[in-house]
């Protein structure tokens, strides 16, 4: 049986790579996409969305508008030279996307109530919908949910946005902090093993001329622009890393990654505002059992590198 999956996304070209990923995994069942700010501004990300649906062949799942800034109340910083004006890189979605139906952040909780019990929710964006959820409905709003999957977070190793802190956790830490304080059953997917998920050039050109699925032409101009930018960022780079592919492939592939139970923290303010925080000395201060989050801390990179091309290989794209 698939995995019943609702995704909260602001793509973004590793995020539409991911909602790729989903809708081309047979062993995922996509039920919503949660679209708001992030990469780019909110009326851009569910644009986006849309048009990945629509290509795709799956414009019968529900696109949802998500928050259009954090908790925070800082100002948003989108990030065009990584993502593209559009966040597809040079592709621009056409204009007659527009009557598309999108809902309201409410259809979160139908969504959950109609799934309850066999529902895993996704984040590979902002937290601040998932705060949301809670802070307006209570801490049992999501209890339905069986897992959290989230990109998020840097242990042990610099952060992307600033010297400690990851982008997600970074841009709206109070809804960081908020979701691994009262979410429950969390898999955590940081930097720490996402930065090593990296796709070549070679591969993309190969799937690129070889892959079936509709989602072939998006392929190589939206990975280079990606890879541009990396190069620019981290000199030397053989790859681009896909971040947010991670924690799908993990929900499906379960010896992707190698986890680590720990409670984890988000630093609200200040210098370290967005910093993750866990206890990884040999003995932890002890934590309540219910407390403790599953930390990705090691990825097996050619189980990822196989996968992602058999995915994006076997053309599986209409999964009604």
């Amino acid at each position: 049986m698939a995995i019943n999956v609702l995704m909260i996304a602001d793509p973004g070209i590793d995020d539409s790579f991911a909602i790729m990923y989903a809708l081309l995994n047979p062993k995922i069942n996509l039920v919503g996409i949660v679209s708001g700010y992030g990469n780019t501004p909110k009326e851009k990300s569910v644009k986006n969305t849309a048009y990945l649906l629509t290509l795709g062949g799956r414009a019968d799942i529900p696109v949802i508008a998500g928050a259009a800034g954090p908790l925070l109340g800082e100002p948003i910083t989108y990030y065009p030279e990584i993502h593209g004006k559009e966040g597809l890189g040079p592709i621009k979605p056409p204009d007659t996307l527009q009557n598309v139906k999108v809902y309201d952040i409410n259809k979160i909780l139908e969504i959950v109530t109609q799934y309850k019990g066999n529902l895993v929710i996704v984040s590979v964006g902002r937290l601040t919908e998932l705060a949301l959820m809670f802070i307006l409905y209570g801490n049992e709003a999501l209890k339905g949910v069986n897992a959290f999957y989230i990109m998020g977070g840097a242990f042990l190793v610099p952060g992307n946005i600033t010297s400690e802190a990851e982008a997600n956790f970074y841009v709206d830490s109070i809804a960081a902090h908020t979701v691994m304080e009262k979410a429950h059953n969390i898999f955590l997917y940081p930097l720490n093993v996402t930065n090593k998920a990296l796709i070549t050039p070679e591969i993309i050109d190969f799937l690129s001329k070889n892959s079936p699925t509709p989602f072939r032409p998006l392929l190589k101009p939206a990975f280079d622009y990606y890879y541009k930018a990396y190069q620019k960022n981290v000199p030397g780079i053989k790859g681009a890393p896909l971040h947010d592919v991670v924690p799908l492939m993990a929900l499906t592939e379960h010896e992707l990654v190698k986890y680590i139970p720990r409670r984890v923290r988000v630093e609200g303010f200040g210098n370290a505002q967005g910093k993750s925080i866990a206890d990884f000395r040999p003995k932890p201060d002890k934590e309540p059992a219910d407390s403790l989050d599953h930390i990705g801390m090691e990825i097996d990179i050619q189980k990822f590198t196989v996968n992602f091309m058999e995915i994006f290989l076997q053309g599986n794209f209409n999964k009604e």
